[in-house]
């Protein structure tokens, strides 16, 4: 069965071909910079045959086209792997978020609204979905539709956890409580995890241009840094992370505007609003490395979310197995891992600093009581397991 994977931005598009249940990549597709004026870039590769494409200042105006561009790569001549895109029998999307709906679910028109109903808590994320899925619905008829929703491993986490201390009317009316995101990841490495034991108790840091810790018991999500909206949580490469509400109406009277103040949470904010720099920690760090004190706060700032998050989790979790680090920031900056483990000798973390340098699968010490992994992130591979097993 041939399954699509589409993962879906603001201004991009990334495409996995599976072949199931062998789990087989056939093909993989990105598309950048969508609606930039004969600036957009799409890479494609056949990896059946290794036939490769690199196409730069391209004009891809609209999603409509940049699909329409990779499905007829897809299908023709060299590059192609399939002869009909009709052979193409499930799509599967990691969606962001759905009112009513927080695991996998098909795409149908309840699911959709429910998509639009709460488009406000993920404006960027959801919208980007919901234009791919209406593109994707004309251009492939044929296909069942899936949705894996990014709150979804995080349903196991106690109400008591779950809730803010708001009236309880809001939770039960509006559903205003901790919904927790990243589930494709968080879930992928309690799947790695669940094939060395069933029973342990691991914390999950997935360190990118988004960011959370989850800490996972036994497979399941007992809590998350994550609140109700994305911006929330550890501090992201542009967004803000916990703050106090009350900023909205302190700024508010000293004469911002709403949309100046949303800038600031959703675009400005993060890495890049504290060292001035960049939301990339790679300049961030390499400002840092040249003496940049805002670079060095924003740094310092992000180590020591990550150590509070943690902290809590390790007493809510009673003890620690394993640490996992993975996505961007987990997979490749050693200096991060390093200055996060550092912090946590006292729950017994012990680090190989050689291992961490050559970024190992293991990179804690042989007499470590406490594992740390680096384990890359497959979201796609968990999605199409679960857009494969689900219908």
């Amino acid at each position: 069965m041939k399954i699509l994977i589409c993962n879906a931005g603001s201004t991009s598009l990334k495409f996995k071909l599976f072949d199931m249940p062998a789990e087989t990549v056939e093909a993989i597709c990105g598309i950048e910079r969508v609606g930039a004026d004969h600036d957009s870039v799409l890479t494609y590769r056949n990896l059946l045959n290794g036939e490769t494409v690199k196409r730069e200042k391209i004009h891809i105006p609209d999603y409509r086209q940049g699909i329409e561009l990779f499905l007829a790569y897809l299908t023709q001549g060299k590059t192609g792997v399939i002869a009909d895109v009709r052979q193409i029998e499930r799509v599967g999307f990691k969606v962001t978020l759905s009112k009513g709906h927080h695991g996998v679910f098909e795409l149908t028109d309840e699911v959709l609204q429910g998509m639009e109903d709460w488009i406000s808590l993920a404006p960027v994320h959801n919208r980007a979905y919901l234009n791919a899925v209406d593109v994707l619905r004309k251009l492939l008829p044929d296909a069942k539709f899936v949705g894996a929703f990014e709150t979804a491993f995080h349903r196991t986490i106690p109400l008591e956890r779950r809730l803010f201390g708001v009236p309880y009317e809001w939770y039960e009316k509006y559903g205003v409580e901790r919904l927790g995101y990243h589930s494709a990841s968080h879930s992928y490495i309690a799947d790695v995890l669940n094939r060395e034991s069933k029973e342990y108790d691991a914390i999950s840091c997935h360190l990118g241009g988004s960011c959370s810790v989850c800490a996972i018991h036994n497979g399941e999500s007992m809590d998350t840094s994550f609140g109700m909206s994305l911006e929330s949580g550890l501090i992201h490469a542009n967004r803000v992370g916990d703050m106090d509400p009350g900023i909205i109406t302190f700024l508010k009277h000293e004469g911002l505007t709403d949309e100046e103040i949303m800038n600031g949470f959703q675009k400005n904010g993060g890495l890049k609003g504290i060292s001035g720099v960049s939301g990339d920690l790679r300049y961030v760090e390499e400002a840092a490395v040249q003496g940049n004190e805002r670079a060095k706060l924003a740094i310092g700032n992000f180590v020591s979310g990550i150590v509070h998050y943690i902290g809590a989790f390790y007493l809510d979790l009673g003890r620690l197995d394993t640490l996992v680090f993975t996505a961007g920031i987990g997979e490749h900056s050693a200096s991060v891992r390093k200055m996060v483990c550092d912090r946590l000798i006292p729950i017994g973390v012990k680090l190989d600093e050689e291992r961490n340098r050559r970024d190992d699968r293991v990179i804690s010490a042989e007499d470590s009581p406490v594992r740390v992994l680096v384990i890359p992130t497959d979201e796609e591979l968990g999605i199409v397991r679960k857009t494969y097993s689900m219908m």
